[in-house]
């Protein structure tokens, strides 16, 4: 069985997207959803759908409590969906090219700290940008600069502000997420 773990900060529209695409399957399982906000919506979501979840906070990620919780549970995949923090050096290195990022724009464009959900759109609508999509990308110590494993792109110009671009990128994000984690699971077979 391969496990995945969600780490996630806020409503978990992803991760509720991922779990119920990986519900039925038997090789491949969400386990665990980590989140740094113990009122984000995803903890109930994660919990409604018997997955076991981690509450955790800024000294804890930087320290070794979530470090040793990932180690107990040895994931073959960790995910960051809608995950806010950055991700820290001392657990990036233990889980070399296993952790992933879905980032709501065309990397490298719009990435870097502070660059996330509606900030995106924004800047993209801001500078008149015709299209933007996803990107998902192996995580390394700087936001947003991890190799990049899949992009899509989609139109925006019939969008008039950033509701309409969110909702396009979210289509996207919902449709190709799970199946890019899939393949990457079924590829890895280390």
């Amino acid at each position: 069985m391969k496990n995945i773990v969600i780490f996630a900060s806020g409503t978990g529209s992803n991760a509720e997207n991922i779990i119920h695409y990986f519900k039925n399957n038997y090789s491949k399982s969400v386990v665990a959803v980590f989140s740094n906000n113990s009122n984000a919506k995803v903890i109930q979501k994660a919990k409604n759908l018997n997955v076991q979840t981690v509450i955790f906070n800024k000294q804890e990620l930087s320290g070794d409590f979530v470090l040793s919780k990932l180690i107990d549970i040895n994931p073959d995949l960790i995910v960051l969906a809608g995950f806010l923090l950055k991700f820290p050096e001392h657990i990036i290195q233990e889980f070399p090219n296993k952790i992933i990022n879905i980032h709501p724009a065309l990397l490298p464009k719009y990435g870097g700290k502070g660059m996330y959900g509606n900030h995106v759109h924004q800047a993209v609508m801001d500078n008149k940008e015709t299209e933007t999509g996803i990107t998902i990308h192996f995580v390394n110590e700087h936001y947003d600069e991890g190799g990049i494993i899949f992009q899509k792109s989609v139109s925006i110009t019939d969008c008039s502000c950033i509701e309409d671009i969110s909702k396009k990128v979210h289509q996207l994000e919902q449709e190709f997420f799970p199946l890019i984690i899939d393949q990457l699971l079924s590829t890895n077979s280390n």
